[in-house]
């Protein structure tokens, strides 16, 4: 075998091992990213689906957020306009989190359709935008 071909092979296996590597760390990694109405048709489709990791991203329902300081919980709902989940974070909410709020929910749905927050991430609307000069 020439120095060449040894090359090629060797190169071959190289990209053929990071490819590998990347592929199943993706795939370890990856979540899924739902309206709630897709999750309620994946929920149709794949009754196993309950705490698999994903994000859903949906309005926070005007008049559902209920806190408890004592034990850092956040409880609300979240919709589409179509579908609906409840929602329970530990932990402090965002700044700009409040009621009727865009928000994104990291998290795992259980089997009493509760999605059990890890993360909750909340959209500023015009907040940031630079003041019209007059």
């Amino acid at each position: 075998m020439n120095a060449g071909t040894k090359f090629a092979v060797g190169a071959a296996l190289i990209i053929g091992s990071v490819g590998y590597l990347m592929a199943s760390g993706v795939k370890q990694t990856g979540q899924y990213f739902l309206t709630p109405t897709e999750l309620s048709q994946k929920i149709a489709v794949d009754p196993s689906f309950y705490n698999v990791g994903m994000k859903v991203g949906a309005h926070v329902v005007r008049g559902s957020v209920a806190k408890d300081v004592a034990t850092q919980t956040l409880s609300f709902q979240v919709t589409d306009g179509s579908a609906h989940y409840p929602v329970v974070f530990h932990g402090l909410p965002p700044d700009t989190f409040t009621d009727s709020v865009e928000v994104v929910v990291e998290g795992r749905l259980q089997r009493d359709g509760v999605i059990h927050a890890t993360n909750v991430l909340a959209k500023c609307g015009s907040r940031y935008e630079a003041v019209p000069k007059a």
